[in-house]
This record gives structure tokens, sequence and C-alpha cells, in this order.
């Protein structure tokens, strides 16, 4: 399945056919499409398209979301409460998760609200180096996963999955973990052209402490 930010719409709208079955409208594009934390606005065109599409969406939130605000999303992205329709998709840094997020899913508890939570770890910890590198830090990465689960632990609720931005080459652009990237080594081998990415060695790490985490979830003993 591929999905990707519902961004540029007049791509999207191109790509939008009608089902002939049942007469509902899909963005062929990708089987999944989000909105931005940039584009969420209530009143946005961003919004209003998504809701005529049949497509699973998600939507990007970061600390800026009040619950009020977050139920109001949800209402105009979901109004029928489907399961499995929304994904709220959270970046905010781990120390600002801990604050926020609880009070994001106590809201949505309350209202009986169907959402799946996903978390989104790297945008919120993207920062420049001295030097003019765009990069993120894999232990702020990490923490914030570790935040995500704990929140959810305490809140009763399911950690349903997590977005990275990840290659499984063997590049040199987010400092940390056991593969020793630097920002001293940063520019070895920088070769994205937007976002800094995992490398394969950091992003295999991530997932057996994502799997370790599941394991104690479920009460499995830990990995030998």
């Amino acid at each position: 399945y591929t999905a990707h930010e519902c961004l540029l719409l007049p791509y999207e709208q191109a790509l939008t056919r009608e089902d002939s079955t049942t007469g509902k409208y899909y963005d062929c594009s990708a089987h999944m499409l989000w909105v931005g934390e940039r584009t969420r606005e209530l009143d946005g065109a961003h919004l209003e398209f998504v809701k005529g599409i049949g497509n699973p969406l998600g939507v990007k939130i970061s600390d800026k979301c009040t619950p009020d605000e977050l139920l109001r999303i949800i209402d105009n992205m979901n109004p029928n409460n489907i399961p499995g329709r929304l994904t709220i998709i959270v970046r905010m840094g781990a120390e600002k998760l801990r604050k926020n997020l609880p009070g994001l899913i106590r809201a949505v508890q309350r209202e009986g609200k169907s959402v799946l939570w996903i978390s989104d770890p790297v945008h919120g910890n993207t920062f420049k180096t001295e030097t003019g590198y765009k990069t993120r830090d894999f232990n702020a990465i990490r923490d914030e996963l570790r935040a995500f689960f704990d929140v959810h632990d305490e809140m009763g609720s399911h950690p349903g999955g997590v977005h990275l931005e990840m290659t499984g080459e063997d590049v040199t652009e987010c400092t940390g973990g056991l593969s020793g990237v630097t920002e001293d080594t940063l520019k070895d081998r920088y070769h994205t052209f937007c976002d800094p990415r995992l490398n394969g060695e950091q992003a295999l790490e991530l997932a057996f402490l994502i799997a370790e985490r599941m394991r104690q979830r479920t009460g499995l003993p830990p990995l030998e």
C-alpha cells in the first residue's frame, strides 16, 4: 500500500475518479492520504477536499492542536465515525508529547471517536547544525517514541503505528545510534535533497527497539 501527504490539490484532483459501482470518489494517487500540520485549517481547502473522497485519511497533529480543535477536525474528516477511516499522526517532540498528548487522547475517548494513533517521531526533532546541515538526532527520535508508548500505556489507548523517514542506504543524514554518525560526519554521505533520513542501520535499530516495546506490552519475554 502507498500513502503520501495531500499537499498539491491540483495534482490530487486530477487523479480523483468516481467508482462506477458505488458512485463514491477516490483519489487514485495513493491508498491513504494525510493532511499536514500546516494545511489542516478547519476552513481550508485541504480538509474540504479530503471530505469528498473515500480513501483512508490521516492528519498530522503537533503540540499546537488543542483537544477542542482536534475534535472538530475529526468531525470534519470522519463525520460518520467510521472505524479505520481516520488516523491521527502525532509529531511533537518527547517533552511536548508527554504534556499534550494525554489531553488529546482523553477528549477522543470522552467523545467516543474512532481513530488510529500513529507516532511521527522525526518531524518534530529536526534542527540545523552550525555547519548548515539539516538533521535529526537518533536519541531524540527514540525518546519521542518512548514517550508515545508511555502515554498510551497510561491512557489505556493503543499505539497503532510509526511513521518514519528512512532509507536502506548507508547515508549520513541523521546523527546518533549504533551507526555512529556525528555532526562532523554528516558531510560524508549526505544525499538527501529534502529531509534527512535515518539510514538502514539506524532504522533497523529503531525497529528492534519498537519490537521490544511491543513484546513488553503483550507480556512476551524480551528478545535474547
